[in-house]
C-alpha cells in the first residue's frame, strides 16, 4: 500500500472534529484540535491493530526527529509515540502541547 492510500483524513473519536491527513510525507494518527488517537496501527500507517481503543496524550518527548507525543491506550494499556504535527496544513495546537509537556510523562 502506498503512502497516500494510508495517509488519509479521518473524524476524531474524541472529540468529532475533521482531521485532514498531514502533507509532510508522515503519517497522522492523532487529532491536532485534542492530540486523541486511535490505537489502530501496528506499524505506522498499516491500520492492522485490532484493539481500537482511544489513545489519550500523557507526555511530550524529544526524539530524534523532533518533538514527539506520547499515548497511553485507554482499552489495554498500551504505550506508543508519534511526532508533533508541525509542518502540514492542520498544526497540532500549541497551547494543548504546553499542557501535555507540563504533565511532565514519558515512556
Amino acid at each position: 500500500m502506498s503512502r497516500s492510500t494510508e495517509n488519509t483524513g479521518f473524524r476524531c473519536a474524541h472529540c468529532g472534529n475533521a482531521v485532514e491527513p498531514v502533507t509532510n510525507g508522515s503519517y497522522r494518527n492523532h487529532c491536532p484540535f485534542c492530540l486523541h488517537s486511535l490505537h489502530v496501527d501496528i506499524r505506522p500507517g498499516d491500520r492492522q491493530n485490532a484493539c481500537h481503543g482511544l489513545m489519550e496524550p500523557i507526555g511530550l518527548r524529544q526524539g530524534k526527529k523532533g518533538y514527539q507525543l506520547v499515548f497511553r491506550c485507554r482499552r489495554c494499556g498500551s504505550r506508543g509515540v508519534n511526532r508533533v504535527a508541525d509542518d502540514t496544513q492542520q498544526p497540532d495546537s500549541l497551547d494543548l502541547l504546553l499542557k501535555v509537556m507540563q504533565q511532565g510523562c514519558e515512556v
